[in-house]
């Protein structure tokens, strides 16, 4: 089934939405990703979407810092309101030493990258005029830990470096969003 490029956009730009929501810490962005009655699982985190912002926060607040690269994203629309989406991701994370989730991170007593390759495959709908994502389900394919030297960006000017709050410069891109 073909359907209009601007079906395809919405959909790209809440895949991309969501990476962005995760790596600034804007967890408040995720309601308007996901329909109220969205279903998520990925490794340890399992349930409906508020409880993974809350198992995602425990996971990801700790980290020093994140970054989720996106890849290609195949969208299949089974109908006019009903989308299959797969897109692939590479996630970094800086883990500290005495990182409280060794289910999901293991503590290693040094900071360390723990490189994540996989994929998210989704179910959106489009609810009204709006596609969000209704069913994420996320898939390994691989994952590696790296020793890394000093991970610290303290020495950095102002302005140099990525915030998780509103001094980041993306916070323009994102006004709508939060």
């Amino acid at each position: 089934m073909t359907m209009r490029l601007e079906d395809r956009e919405a959909i790209r730009e809440i895949v991309a939405l969501y990476a962005h929501a995760i790596d600034r810490r804007r967890w408040g962005m995720m309601e308007r990703l996901f329909h109220p009655d969205a279903t998520f699982g990925f490794g340890p985190v399992v349930g409906d979407w508020r409880g993974f912002v809350e198992q995602a926060r425990a996971i990801i607040d700790p980290c020093t810092a994140t970054q989720h690269q996106l890849g290609q994203t195949l969208i299949g629309f089974a109908d006019a309101d009903t989308a299959h989406c797969e897109t692939y991701l590479t996630a970094m994370h800086i883990v500290p030493a005495g990182y409280p989730r060794p289910e999901v991170f293991p503590d290693r007593g040094e900071t360390y990258a723990a490189i994540i390759a996989g994929r998210y495959v989704d179910r959106f709908e489009r609810r009204g005029r709006l596609w969000r994502i209704a069913s994420r389900q996320g898939l390994y394919d691989w994952r590696e830990y790296r020793v890394i030297g000093e991970a610290d960006l303290a020495g950095m000017p102002e302005g140099a470096c990525g915030y998780h709050d509103g001094r980041d410069p993306s916070t323009a891109v994102v006004t709508d969003w939060l």
